[in-house]
């Protein structure tokens, strides 16, 4: 039995990836809204423990920061199932 009649076609076969170029560049576009993310989150230390900082309720590290870490999941979800038309 070839392997065409299994259903596996040959221009996929040849590649060796799962995915396609389109789908890899959009995971990479999720990891650096990732990574962009926690970086917005991070911050806000007070300098001394004693002392309490307001500023770790800023609204770049409450309500941003989240938002982007979500679209940065979110995008790497659907670069991993969308399969892109030919």
């Amino acid at each position: 039995m070839n392997k065409n009649t299994k259903g596996i076609n040959t221009a996929e076969e040849k590649s060796g990836f799962v995915l396609e170029k389109k789908n890899y560049i959009l995971i990479g576009v999720g990891f650096l809204l990732l990574i962009i993310g926690f970086i917005l989150l991070s911050g806000g230390k007070s300098e001394d423990p004693s002392i309490f900082n307001p500023e770790i309720f800023n609204f770049r590290r409450i309500t941003l920061a989240p938002i982007v870490i979500l679209l940065g999941f979110i995008t790497e979800i659907f670069a991993i199932v969308w399969k892109p038309k030919k």
